[in-house]
């Protein structure tokens, strides 16, 4: 699909679905470059914006911190990148991703067991949750 160049920030949010409070964000934090201005003021996007707009999306969803994606960005506009430096980026955020599914599911087995002792308390017993929650 070919899209309208250049584009003002209204068009560039439409067409990529991104907020423009969150694209002002992003040129704000260095992972959009300033882009061109119209006589009037207006900001002018272009193909590669919207590339760029879409790579940060897409490296968010793959649960990138905005820090690293600046640094995939870098190593994606360096003409020397190095694959094997992406990929210890993206083994290093799979480590991290495993660690904090590993730390949810002790949270959901330990939810699990005290809402089965709360269904086995009686109504006069204080709530097993509650208590677990004051003690800790």
């Amino acid at each position: 699909m070919l899209y309208p160049s250049p584009m003002k920030i209204g068009e560039l949010s439409k067409t990529s679905g991104v907020a423009i409070d969150t694209i002002r964000y992003y040129e704000k934090r260095g992972l959009i470059p300033p882009p061109a201005r119209t006589v009037t003021g207006y900001r002018d996007y272009g193909r590669r914006d919207l590339a760029r707009l879409k790579f940060i999306v897409q490296a968010k969803n793959l649960g990138f911190t905005l820090e690293e994606i600046g640094q995939l960005l870098t190593l994606r506009s360096t003409h020397e990148r190095s694959c094997a430096e992406v990929r210890m980026v993206a083994e290093s955020k799979a480590a991290e991703i495993a660690e904090r599914i590993e730390q949810l599911t002790r949270i959901r087995r330990t939810l699990l067991d005290l809402a089965e002792q709360c269904g086995q308390s009686s109504a006069d017993d204080p709530c097993p949750i509650l208590k677990s929650m004051e003690e800790k």
